[in-house]
């Protein structure tokens, strides 16, 4: 006999597994976003190689997790899908951006990033995978 709860943890596991997956899939797509724009940013300032565009690039500081002012300027320079990549990127990255101080680019999304994917593929994963799954009913053992 089986209880009435357990069709309703199953569908949990489901749904933790799908969550997982979206959250991780946001978080890679978001970091290559950002990769792309910094290795075009590197190529614009090889190819101009100006002291002050050099000078500009340096002082600009890429945020994880913007302010309101930041995120204007984003809009106005990002089209309307990339913005709703990053802003969910933002969402979800948020509890880990104020981890990290650095003025690398690199180093400020990252860390973020990998902890997300720690957090978000990992640990929901494992969660989503604890949970009781249906198990087919019948047949035999050595056929499956």
């Amino acid at each position: 006999m089986v209880a009435a709860g357990v069709p309703m943890v199953m569908a949990m596991g489901t749904g933790i597994r799908t969550i997982a997956i979206l959250a991780t899939g946001i978080v890679l797509l978001g970091f290559a976003l950002f990769a792309l724009d910094e290795m075009d940013r590197g190529s614009q300032n090889q190819q101009n190689a100006l002291a002050s565009e050099l000078e500009n690039a340096s002082k600009r500081q890429v945020v994880v997790s913007p302010d309101s002012r930041e995120e204007r300027m984003r809009e106005q320079r990002n089209g309307d899908v990339r913005e709703v990549i990053d802003d969910a990127n933002d969402v979800l990255l948020a509890p880990f951006a104020d981890l990290v101080d650095s003025e690398n680019a690199w180093v400020a999304n990252g860390v973020p990033t990998i902890l997300g994917l720690l957090v978000y593929g990992l640990l929901l994963g494992l969660v989503a995978n604890m949970l009781p799954k249906q198990r087919a009913q019948g047949g035999d053992w050595r056929t499956a």
